[in-house]
């Protein structure tokens, strides 16, 4: 099994710390507003993550956190009159209440930044006695990045242009403009702890830090999360781990791509934030996923119109032939393996959901082909795809239910439609380009189209 090391820039032979045990952490959502189609993504990657690797027969212990304070968290509370912690307990609730509804099963352990203050600042003393860190005369703290010289390593910067993206806060405090802040003296009205520099509150990055080393000790196995965290967060999170343990924190670092909505970044600014809730609906849950892991996880996704439509009509024309072949075959139990065989293939090749589901379109082919046959080796390619593909949070209803929920928006075609679009495809099989177009005119005069790809034809009402 290979997995992509974004530290090392290459797949690698994975390889866990402990024989048979994997300890992966992600780091989860700062609880400032409602999930959207991002966090969606990022948590469904590592549940994927979690999931395959138990089926490789792993002891996986999957940590996930929540940043329940910092500044979005405070300026949010200002906003509402909310205050922070509740404001914070409110959100994770609702936050937990959509996860559920989208079936993206909860981590081995949920941890909180308010629940680890304790072991944040007792983090940060030894950050301070060993001379990696520094108390300013306002109360702040921050880490020295040049006590550090591997500094960059995941993100590739140097300090030259480490500035880039960050914000530069109470400048005359630091050492140097690049070192970040471990601990935030408390500002009027903010929620805040005491602590050996005065009342004030973690900085975001030793959250993570803090947590890891209380969960799962000095190194772990997986660390992950959205690309746009690998500067500055996992920089920082590396940076200051390593030189409190003098450790390798975490052996494979990996990361998912991002979100975009119709070729934008996502973004409040651009008013085009898509909220999970509101695609849950309208959709299933199954749309979602099957939509999301169609791309290899390290791509950026683009959110497009119909994105989501395709993914439920291609659902529910597998969900059909799944109906049909339950209904033909009722009392046929066996499995059909080699299924399972290509699929821990493709995901043993770096979590490849992309492959896997691709390989979908030519099993339902092959099944389509068998019901007409009258062969009960279609049942045993869908009993086989119901197990395998579960893992990918697919294919867990029952047919009937999922195609009345769900298979409404697909028009009924008529059965002549099918008929010529089925001898157009033949045609076309056959190079019989002449009568491929003739026949094409003849389902555009009835109002229909065809789509042609690699894996068959669909049908499209005009």
């Amino acid at each position: 099994m290979k997995i992509y090391n974004s530290l090392t820039r290459r797949k690698e032979e994975f390889v866990p710390v402990e024989e048979g045990k994997v300890k992966m952490y992600a780091c989860g959502i700062t609880v400032s507003g409602e999930a959207h189609i991002g966090h969606a993504f990022q948590a469904l990657i590592y549940d994927v993550f979690r999931k395959f690797l138990e089926k490789q027969g792993y002891d996986v212990t999957y940590a996930r956190n929540y940043t329940d304070v910092d500044d979005k968290i405070i300026a949010r509370s200002r906003e509402t009159g909310i205050p922070a912690d509740k404001y914070a307990a409110d959100m994770i609730e609702k936050i937990d209440a959509v996860m559920a509804r989208a079936h993206i099963d909860e981590p081995t352990v949920w941890l909180k930044a308010t629940e680890n203050i304790g072991n944040i600042i007792a983090f940060i003393e030894k950050l301070i006695q060993k001379g990696h860190a520094y108390a300013a005369e306002n109360g702040d703290v921050y880490f020295d990045v040049d006590s550090y010289p591997a500094y960059g390593q995941l993100s590739g910067r140097d300090k030259e242009d480490m500035l880039d993206g960050v914000r530069v806060e109470n400048d005359a405090c630091k050492k140097n403009a690049y070192d970040f802040a471990l601990w935030k003296a408390a500002k009027e009205g903010e929620i805040s702890w005491d602590s050996p520099w005065g009342r004030g509150r973690p900085g975001w990055h030793i959250e993570c830090s803090a947590m890891n080393l209380a969960a799962f000790g000095e190194s772990i196995d997986i660390h992950g999360g959205g690309r746009d965290l690998i500067f500055p967060h996992h920089e920082n999170e590396i940076a200051q781990t390593e030189a409190l343990t003098g450790k390798r924190f975490a052996k494979y670092w990996t990361h998912n791509g991002l979100i975009k909505i119709n070729g934008q970044k996502m973004s409040k600014s651009l008013g085009n934030v898509l909220l999970l809730s509101d695609i849950l609906d309208k959709y299933s849950d199954e749309a979602l996923k099957f939509a999301l892991l169609s791309m290899n996880y390290r791509a950026d996704i683009n959110i497009t119109d119909g994105l989501f439509d395709d993914a439920e009509a291609r659902l529910a024309r597998f969900y059909t032939l799944i109906g049909e072949a339950e209904k033909a075959f009722p009392a046929e139990e066996g499995l059909y393996p080699a299924i399972d065989k290509k699929f821990d293939e493709a995901m043993s090749d770096d979590f490849n959901t992309a492959l896997a589901l691709s390989d979908l379109f030519g099993y339902f082919k092959e099944i389509s082909h068998l019901l007409h046959e009258n062969d009960p080796t279609a049942r045993r390619m869908t009993n086989q795809i119901r197990k395998t593909y579960g893992l990918l949070g697919l294919f867990r209803r029952g047919a009937e239910d999922y195609l009345a929920q769900y298979g409404a928006q697909e028009e009924d075609v008529p059965a002549e439609v099918k008929a010529i679009a089925e001898e157009r495809f033949l045609a076309r099989k056959n190079k019989d380009w002449a009568k491929s177009d003739a026949l094409r005119d003849r389902l555009r005069s009835l109002g229909y189209s065809v789509k042609d790809s690699k894996e068959g034809y669909e049908i499209i009402k005009n």
